[in-house]
């Protein structure tokens, strides 16, 4: 039958009931000791400008991080409560995630796999010391934030001007000022993306987390998890050294303007980079593997 999944996709691994909850609390207590202290502060309504990212800008809620999947092919033994969640339905010996639902989801893991492929093809440049958030912030008396510029708005202007842009990742480049833009050494679009991606890019290693958390129930929440973790290593360098003041909220500033600056920046881009790699090719052939168990 065309577009069949393999029988034995969906009788794989049975974890038992005592397994699985364990495994989903352990996932759980680690989601706490990353964002637990911010998760209840924004149920208060309290904003922060450097987590926030991860939810606002990702359309993400606190439940894509917080809730444990096992993945497609794993069957959960009396787990109920897993049909009420979309993607599942029953099977012999419990729960696992629905061969109809991995269909359906074809398409994005086609595009999902092409993109981490293309980005991981290229060597990672490391020279544009985030400054995306200058240029967000270029000749303008808008802020993103309401924190200060930590060199006002003309040492701000002052320094793009001095250092020029060279942004790689459209989804940045698509919040410049009009008057940035000219700046950048490309014209970044859409339709080019996969061709410009690159994996020194803060930004593509934060989009991992976006990768991971829209294709569940299909990926596993440990590679969910670590992309989190990582976007927000890589969320908290790219704000460190983002024009903004955060010292009032614990951020030492990364100066970027100054040569010990950028030379901090890069060993810590480069540090990211090389986690993004391992976890960029882990879910590129997880991509590969379900679309193989798609049988034609």
């Amino acid at each position: 039958m065309a577009n069949q999944v393999s029988a034995k996709q969906v009788s794989g691994s049975v974890l038992a009931a005592s397994d699985w909850r364990t495994l989903r609390e352990r996932h759980r207590a680690r989601v706490d000791e990353l964002v637990g202290p911010y998760l209840r502060a924004r149920r208060r309504g309290v904003k922060h400008p450097v987590i926030d990212f991860l939810f606002t800008y990702y359309a993400s809620r606190p439940a894509h991080v917080l809730r444990w999947h096992p993945g497609f092919g794993i069957v959960l033994a009396d787990a109920e409560i897993y049909l009420d969640l979309r993607g599942y339905h029953r099977v012999d010996g419990g729960v696992s995630v629905d061969p109809d639902h991995l269909r359906s989801r074809a398409g994005a893991l086609r595009t999902t796999e092409a993109l981490l492929q293309a980005t991981a093809s290229r060597p990672a440049r490391l020279g544009c010391f985030g400054l995306h958030e200058w240029a967000m912030v270029y000749r303008t008396d808008d802020t993103r934030h309401n924190v200060p510029l930590r060199l006002g708005a003309a040492g701000t202007d002052a320094v793009v001007d001095a250092m020029g842009l060279r942004c790689t990742h459209f989804d940045a480049f698509r919040f410049f000022t009009d008057a940035a833009r000219p700046h950048n050494e490309v014209e970044l679009t859409r339709d080019r993306q996969i061709d410009d991606e690159q994996p020194g890019c803060l930004h593509a290693t934060m989009d991992l987390y976006r990768a991971c958390f829209s294709l569940a129930p299909l990926i596993p929440s440990d590679l969910t998890l670590a992309a989190f973790e990582l976007a927000l290593r890589a969320r908290e360098l790219d704000m460190r050294a983002s024009p903004y003041d955060l010292r009032a909220l614990g951020y030492e500033p990364v100066p970027i303007e100054t040569p010990s600056g950028r030379a901090e920046y890069v060993r810590e881009q480069a540090a990211i980079a090389e986690r993004g790699a391992v976890l960029r090719d882990t879910v590129a052939r997880r991509c590969s593997e379900l679309l193989a168990s798609i049988e034609p």
